[in-house]
Parts: C-alpha cells; structure tokens; sequence
C-alpha cells in the first residue's frame, strides 16, 4: 500500500515567521521575565524533589527552547534589517539575563540538596544525568564561590557575551570589496562574473568583488594574475578590521574568568566538559599529528614549488623562491585539472543544485530508512524568506514494522543576501524532548543555512564538489537534529561533546568521495547525463591530493585556538600578540608564505569568538571516530541500510543523553582507535 505523504503533512503544523521588530523585542522581554519567574518559584522550594523541582524545569526549558531560538535566528537571516537589529538587541538582552539568573545561589541551593539526595538513588539514567549536568553547570558558573567573586564572574560573563555577539554581527553585516578589471580577473569561470556587480570607472568597465564564498574564492582558485589574488586574499584575511580588537578582549576576559573560577587556564575550564577532558590530551594530539603530518607537508610543498615555476615559466615569468598563501588555492586547482584531469567547472555542470539535493536525500532515505516530504508551495509566513525551502521528515517507512513516523522539519537557506550568515551551518531552532504528558512528542525544526551561487537566466546554480561535500556535511548535523528522540531537549541531536559534535557530519562525507554515489548525484545540467566513469575517476583519484598541507591547515587553526586559551601567568597576558601569533604560526605550520605581508585574518575566526573556543582542536579530533565509524560500518558497503539504521539508532536518535564513548563502544563492539584516520591521511601519500 502507497502512502500518500502529502495528505500526511497537510495535517502537521509548522512555525510561523512573520514577527516584526516591535514583536521580536516584545518576546525578548516577556522570555526574559518568565524566566525571572520560574526561578523565583524554584528558589522557594523547601524540600526539593524531582517532582517539583527537575521535571518543571525541564518542561520549562523544554517550552521555551523555540521561541527563543527563533527570534534570535533572524539576525542571521532576514533580509530586513531592523528585524536584524532587534534581533541582535533581543539576544543581547536575553543573554544578559541568562547569565544573571544562571548565576542565583538560592536557585543553585535548591538543586544541589536535590542533587545529594538523589544521587546514590535508582533513578531514570537520562533523569540522574540531566540533574548531574544541572548542578555541574552551576558550580563551573561560580555559584559555589562568594558572592563578590560571583558578581566578578557574572560582569565577566555579561562582558564576553556582548563582545561575541558584536564579533557575529560584524561578520554578518561585513560588505567591503576590491574593484577589479576583466583583465585583473582574468581565469575566473563566467558563472562567477556574473555575479559581480558591475561599475564604470573613467569611462571603464570594471567588477566589485565582495568577501562573500561565492565571489572571491572563485578568484583565489582561478584568477591567473598572482597580484589579484594576492589582493583578494590579503583583502580576505584583513575583513572586519575591528575584530580583532574585538577578540583581544575577548581573549583575556576569558583568563581572567577561568582565573576567577579558579582554573590555571581558560581551556582547562573548557575542556574538562569535553571528551578530551585536559589541555594535554588536546595538545599532545595536537603536537603528535603535527610531527606526523610535517614531513608530508615538506614534501607537498616541494612538488608545489616545483609546480609553480615550470607554470611561471610557460608562461614567460620568473622563477619565485616562495609558495605564498595566494598561491595555494590556484595551484591546487592546476594541479588537479593538469595531473589528475579534475575539471573542477566542468564537474560542476553535473551538479545542478536542486536536482544533486534531490538524490542527496534519496542517499539519506535509504540509508537511514526516512523521507524527505517537501512542500512545493510554501503556506504564506511558514519561511523567513521567498527563496527558503522547506520539508517535513518522516521515518520507519520500509524496515522493520513500517510506520511513518513524524519526526520534525527541515529548512535550506541557500543563497547569499545582505546581511546574512556568510559560511555554511546548521542551526538547530527548536529540539525535540518528551512532552509533559510523557506519551506525546514533540518534534524538532532545524536549518541549514549556505552560500551557494545563486542561478542565473542561463544556468541553474551549479555545485563544485567541495560543496556537494558541504551540504552533505551540513545535512548530516540537520538529520541529527531530526532523527534524535531524547526525553529532554537539553540532550536533543546535536547537543553532544562539542569534540565529537562533528563526527556524524564528518562520516558522511565519505560518501561524496564515492564513484557510485558520485554517479547517482549527477545529473548534467542541460542534457540531464550522468557524468563520465573518466571524469569521476579522476576526482575520487585527487581525495588525497595535499592532503598534508590540508590537515597542516586545520592544526594552524587548532594550535592558534589553544595557544590563546593555555595562557597561564599574566605575564603571558601581557605579552599577547594575536597578529605576531597568527602570522607566524601560519607560517610555521601550515608552510605557505605570507610575503611578509602581516594580515589579520582571526578577526574573521568566528568559531573562535563564539562557541568553538578551545574546541577548535575537535574537528580534527572528531575525524578520529568518523573514520573508525565509516570504516567498521561502512566501507565494504555504503548503502546497508541494516548498519544505517544501526548508526542511526545509537549515534544519532540518543543525542547527548549517554555517554558518547559508551555508544562508540556498542556501535563498534571495541572502543574507538586511530587505525582508520591515519590510513585517510597517509594511505596513499
């Protein structure tokens, strides 16, 4: 029997997104008084129990989850930009307040006596956790230190807040550009010309090249002039100049808070929440990859010298000692279109944008045993904007008993626009928990958020490979929003370690590094053809293509992260350097030159200003688990869906509501090891 989904989501309900500014403000200030309000009447609790005490409190947060994640997603989002405004100020003002009542001792008091009497007893594990977290919460926020030292910490707290956030905002907002001519961009595919706007200077046509992915990483891959993309990528590196001023602050706000909460250092505090547990753990993997990736690093580099100069040469230049930073995406794209034939463009013409997302959620569907219901016409005020789409998800639909099941929506946001988030995310909007009655659910609605090129009069929007792995990647964390089922929205989908946070996404990815699946998702975008066994070939060939220089990369980022946060004396402090850091870090690790040409390009680190801090370390760190996953689970057959349901069952549907090392455990049958991870990087260096 074929099941009509249509007539199954007509019945669903959905949010509405049509709040003004005066509303969004309004709600700020009403949640910020219900919360004042459910905390007074926790405090007067005598004899606290879980009764009275934890499950309003879960149902408290449970409730409120949405709407407040929801009237300060518009900052990211909407086109409007007083909506923006009061977004920003409803979220300043909410955070502020949090921060306020999350620092009561007589609320902290009533939890704790809950904590100890409760604590040897046999109580629901998600319950006991929950409550554990709870107490922990309160006491790494100070409670249990007196009172001046709370008011230190809460005017520490409230400082960092409104610094992060104006470091976000200044991001979103950020719209400078170089002014180039045709000749100056010269190289750069035709699709990304159009998306320039275009001005006449003197009489001369010439284009403006935003800071937006879909402009200028073009340039840096494909502009044939070395001195564009120099420009472009100092340009880049120096965006949103006060940032790092900005992030100083920030940097030694949060000393002084780990101080205050009596830590020898900031990513001490972080960290003991973590997988990792400890900075050594963190560095010692940090430093021990390092070591292991530098020789293959040199090596890279060496052959991308090399590779430089015999293209300087025929093309009548002189040879250059240095491999500049500027250099590093053009010559990997010529790398791979002369060595490996990878056409990077004309791949793309395979990968029209909502036909590859089409059969990307086919790939979902049956791994995973769901589907993707989308709704063509959207109700008036049920997106936050005309070029949003929007489905529902359903599981259980062929395996086991088959029963469609609801378990939340789904939005794609995915062109750039003034004002709006500028790299690729999912934001998780509202969780999904358990709801009062302990029988009814309540479902989960999530986002992600892209800057894909938009489509023209000629063409489609068309995606490189990296971003077919960008959105499989981004999809990934949406699905563990959707597919989680915890009692709590406080260990809903992706509210896990944020060192393992990556690693569903991460897993993934493999699957656009696959011929067959690389072959399912293409589609030419005129003809309709499914792209060449030639051409595939050839980009599954290149996965490991500097593959060194790549990860080398990524530990710049890490080390840079946890150098500013191990800083243990204030004589470090003083002496804090964030540019001389940076620069020579870079140089150090990642092994490409800057031309002596200092930039500040952690002005625009957002992970680092704002919910990543000390963490940084974890994309790498979570590569370890994905591997061990994708290669036990995995990798003799990518479509079992027995094993996705498995994945799925343990990894995604329990959220944060176990420990995660010892779902790896049950899910491998051993505990987790780098077996896999390193034969990624150096299998076929």
């Amino acid at each position: 029997m074929s099941i009509d989904f249509q007539e199954l989501i007509s019945k669903q309900s959905y949010p509405l997104w049509e709040h003004t500014p005066e509303e969004v403000e309004k709600i700020g200030a009403e949640l910020i008084e219900k919360e004042k309000q459910f905390n007074d009447k926790i405090a007067s609790i005598s004899t606290p129990t879980l009764e009275n005490v934890l499950e309003p409190f879960a149902q408290h947060a449970n409730e409120t989850s949405f709407l407040t994640s929801q009237i300060t997603f518009y900052l990211h989002v909407s086109a409007d930009k007083e909506l923006r405004e009061a977004s920003t100020k409803a979220e300043k003002e909410m955070e502020e307040a949090a921060i306020e009542q999350n620092l009561r001792p007589d609320v902290f008091k009533v939890f704790n006596e809950l904590y100890e009497s409760v604590k040897d007893k046999d109580i629901e594990p998600e319950q006991k956790r929950y409550l554990e977290k709870i107490v922990s919460y309160y006491k790494r926020n100070g409670l249990a230190l007196p009172e001046d030292e709370r008011n230190l910490v809460k005017k520490l707290k409230v400082e960092l807040s409104n610094l992060s956030l104006s470091f976000g905002r200044n991001l979103n907002e950020e719209n400078d550009y170089l002014i180039f001519t045709a000749e100056e961009l010269d190289g750069i595919p035709p699709d990304t010309f159009k998306q320039l706007e275009k001005i006449t200077e003197d009489g001369v046509e010439k284009f403006k090249m935003r800071y937006k992915y879909p402009e200028y990483v073009p340039v840096l891959q494909y502009a044939k002039n070395q001195n564009t993309r120099k420009l472009t990528y100092v340009g880049a590196q120096n965006k949103c100049p006060q940032n790092a001023e900005i992030l100083e602050k920030i940097i030694k706000i949060r000393y002084d808070l780990a101080k205050a909460l009596g830590y020898e250092t900031y990513a001490d505090y972080v960290l003991e929440d973590r997988m990792a547990k400890t900075q050594k753990t963190v560095v010692d993997f940090l430093d021990d990859l390092k070591a292991k990736l530098k020789p293959l690093g040199n090596k890279e580099i060496a052959k991308m010298r090399e590779f430089k100069n015999e293209d300087l040469k025929i093309n009548g230049l002189e040879a250059q000692d240095e491999y500049y930073a500027w250099d590093y995406s053009f010559y990997n794209e010529l790398l791979l279109e002369k060595e490996y034939k990878v056409d990077n463009i004309k791949i793309a013409e395979y990968y029209p944008m909502d036909q590859t997302i089409a059969k990307m959620l086919e790939i979902y569907e049956q791994l995973l045993d769901i589907k993707f219901v989308k709704i063509d016409n959207p109700p008036k005020g049920s997106t936050w904007h005309p070029d949003v789409k929007m489905f529902g998800v359903y599981q259980n639909i062929k395996y086991g008993e088959p029963k469609p099941e609801f378990m939340g929506w789904i939005y794609f946001d995915m062109h750039p626009r003034e004002g709006k988030y500028t790299h690729a995310a999912n934001f998780g909007l509202g969780p999904g928990y358990l709801e009062a009655d302990g029988k009814t659910r309540h479902t989960p609605v999530t986002a992600l958020v892209c800057n894909f090129t938009k489509p023209s009069p000629e063409k489609p929007s068309l995606l490189k490979h990296s971003e077919v792995t960008t959105f499989f990647h981004e999809l990934g964390h949406g699905i563990h929003n959707i597919l989680s089922k915890t009692i709590y929205a406080r260990f809903h989908g992706t509210h896990v370690e944020r060192d393992f946070v990556e690693t569903p996404s991460q897993m993934l990815e493999y699957w656009t590094w696959d011929k067959e699946q690389l072959k399912f998702l293409s589609s030419h975008y005129e003809t309709g053809e499914v792209i060449s066994d030639d051409l595939v070939d050839q980009l599954v060939k290149s996965k490991n293509v500097n593959n060194g220089l790549f990860n080398l990369r990524q530990l710049h980022f890490g080390l840079f992260d946890m150098k500013l946060h191990t800083i243990s004396t204030k004589e470090e402090l003083d002496k804090l350097d964030l540019t001389k850091y940076w620069n020579e870090m870079r140089e150090e690790i990642a092994m490409v030159s800057s031309g002596g040409i200092p930039t500040k390009g952690y002005a625009s680190f957002g992970h680092i200003a704002g919910g990543y801090e000390s963490g940084y370390y974890g994309y790498l760190y979570s590569s370890v688990f994905s591997a061990d996953i994708f290669y036990t689970l995995f990798k003799k057959d990518l479509m079992n869906t027995e094993s996705g349901i498995r994945y799925r069952d343990i990894i995604l549907k329990r959220g944060g509501s176990r420990e995660i090392m010892d779902n790896l455990i049950e899910l491998l049958g051993r505990k987790p090891n780098s077996e896999a991870f390193l034969e990624e990087i150096f299998g076929s260096a």
